[in-house]
């Protein structure tokens, strides 16, 4: 059963993931220093992405994320490990998350057709609590489909 602050910190944490996804899918790069702590480790390697320190991909985001005139992340269930064995946190201020994913996103060539690029899979992140709430120390995708 859980207890009020796995409850709370459940919640807190789709928020987060929720936050992630508007600042991708708005194109507010900004609003991702309030997800991830700033040494976070990123890794879009499966989706043909680059992979490095948060700083390194917001502006690799920034600089090709643009292309897709919308994007729209459907976020499907979420898998959550609150604490315990993640680096040795004992006291339930960690936890591994796994969020399914899809991503429809749409490109528009120069007569003004659409195009539309599809994606699907899981997020990984490792979070962590912070005096400003949950943030994401690392997060790597898991592309499982593309069409």
């Amino acid at each position: 059963m859980l207890d009020v602050r796995q409850i709370s910190d459940r919640i807190e944490i789709a928020d987060l993931v929720t936050a992630y996804t508007r600042a991708i899918d708005t194109g507010e790069w900004d609003r991702l220093d309030a997800v991830f702590t700033p040494d976070a480790w990123i890794d879009y390697t499966s989706a043909g992405g680059e992979k490095g320190t948060f700083p390194e991909i917001k502006a690799w985001l920034a600089s090709v994320l643009p292309r897709f005139a919308r994007r729209q992340h459907v976020i499907g269930q979420l898998a959550v490990d609150l604490g315990g064995d993640l680096r040795g946190d004992p006291g339930g201020d960690t936890a591994r998350v796994t969020a399914y994913f899809t991503n429809p996103m749409v490109s528009c060539a120069e007569d003004g057709r659409e195009r539309l690029f599809e994606c699907g899979g899981y997020y990984h992140h490792e979070l962590v609590r912070t005096p400003q709430g949950w943030r994401s120390r690392q997060l790597i995708e898991e592309t499982v489909w593309t069409r």
